[in-house]
């Protein structure tokens, strides 16, 4: 049995006036999930465990099987492993955003215009870190370059418990109430502001607000932690696991459970990614790969989430069922294999919001060995409520789906 997991990040939502009292998944035209939900088991289940913020880190943990309140220490230092950063056992690692901040005046009175600096290309983002770096790299931090606004800050020696909010949970709110605060809450502060001082005037921005695109203008630190490990996911399951994303912090869990990571030109992490590219990765993967089971995950529904942005999440929920289910479904066929597949969020990202919630998330279990059905009609939030099936510790969904042989 071959296993393909297709995880639409932050793909669930809440009813919207601007679909006519539909969520997006209920606006998305998705006739391939349409025709495998009949046949298909639907039920929620709770990524996101009670007492945790709902991150996608605790949330692609759990539907990778592993259980948050054993493993999780952190959601940038699953993202430094994916960059290759070593991590002493007394670092801690936090994320540092480049964001866009608006308004004049005190630090502290601007406000959160652009959580992702308007998606900063890569190339540039890293010669506004490097830049950065020769003026904030001292014996107690250092900075590191990633991907676009995703960067990773280490404080050697460092002490967690600090409050520091994601800067996508504060979309064009004042920033006044949301400082860092904490043991090393005046360092990060002192940091931010002085890493705005040497942002406003760099090249990079005074083009990109020529432009007229959003300038990275800030770095913000939050998603603090140490140095992680998880259980090796071949010895948990049996199977030769591999993951598929454009976003470290998925393949950071992936390497720490020594699954194989299969890198994609072309994904993105927004609704410009390769989704059939993916989709192709992820099929060769299975059928000519030597693996059992394979993760593929997108980010473009959270993305636009974020962004209150309807239009581009629907059509990348259309893009996953007409482009990726479709081509993993098909080329599995083609090659005669017997396939499970999981279909589901990690988390709900509603475009009102603009951040994450805990809400459970709907899921579809589909084989081509038997049929599953259990009265759903499509794949939504209120097919998959409506059939009463519900696992409430969400790391043990993944024994449900390797169940099926």
């Amino acid at each position: 049995m071959k296993y393909a997991v297709i995880l639409g990040d932050g793909m669930a939502d809440y009813k919207l006036p601007a679909t006519g009292g539909k969520t997006c998944l209920e606006s998305a035209r998705t006739p391939v999930m349409d025709g495998l939900a009949p046949k298909a088991e639907l039920g929620t289940f709770r990524t996101v465990p009670r007492g945790f913020k709902p991150g996608s880190d605790v949330a692609n943990m759990s539907v990778l099987g592993f259980d948050p309140a054993k493993y999780y220490t952190g959601r940038s230092p699953l993202e430094a492993v994916a960059m290759g950063i070593s991590l002493g056992e007394t670092d801690v690692a936090l994320r540092a955003n480049l964001v866009t901040l608006a308004g004049e005046g005190d630090y502290e009175q601007l406000t959160m215009a652009d959580y992702s600096a308007g998606e900063i290309s890569t190339e540039e983002a890293a010669e506004l870190i490097n830049y950065l770096k020769k003026e904030l790299d001292c014996d107690e931090f250092t900075l590191y370059p990633g991907i676009s606004y995703r960067h990773c800050l280490v404080a050697k020696n460092g002490a967690t418990g600090n409050e520091l909010t994601p800067p996508h949970d504060i979309s064009d709110k004042k920033i006044t109430d949301y400082l860092p605060k904490g043991k090393t809450g005046a360092k990060y502060l002192a940091m931010m502001k002085r890493s705005r001082e040497l942002l406003r005037r760099h090249p990079i921005n005074l083009k990109r607000v020529a432009e007229g695109k959003n300038p990275a203008d800030s770095l913000w630190f939050w998603g603090e932690g140490t140095k992680p490990a998880l259980a090796d996911f071949t010895a948990k399951t049996g199977l030769k696991g591999g993951v598929i994303s454009a976003v470290d912090l998925v393949k950071g869990i992936a390497l720490l459970a020594n699954m194989r990571f299969i890198p994609v030109a072309g994904a993105t992490g927004n609704y410009d990614t390769d989704f059939r590219g993916k989709a192709l990765a992820a099929a060769d993967a299975l059928i000519n790969g030597g693996l059992d089971y394979v993760y593929v995950h997108m980010e473009a529904p959270d993305e636009c989430g974020h962004h209150g942005d309807v239009a581009h999440k629907i059509y990348s929920i259309e893009q996953i069922d007409g482009v990726v289910i479709k081509t993993i479904k098909e080329e599995l066929e083609r090659a005669s294999e017997r396939y499970c597949l999981l279909v589901c969020p990690d988390h709900p990202t509603p475009c009102e919001l603009k951040t994450h919630v805990s809400d459970p998330v709907p899921y579809m279990i589909y084989t081509n060995a038997k049929d599953l059905g259990n009265g759903a009609k499509r794949y939504t939030e209120d097919e998959a409520a409506r059939t009463g099936v519900f696992v409430e510790k969400g790391y043990t969904l993944i024994d449900r789906l390797l169940q099926i042989k």
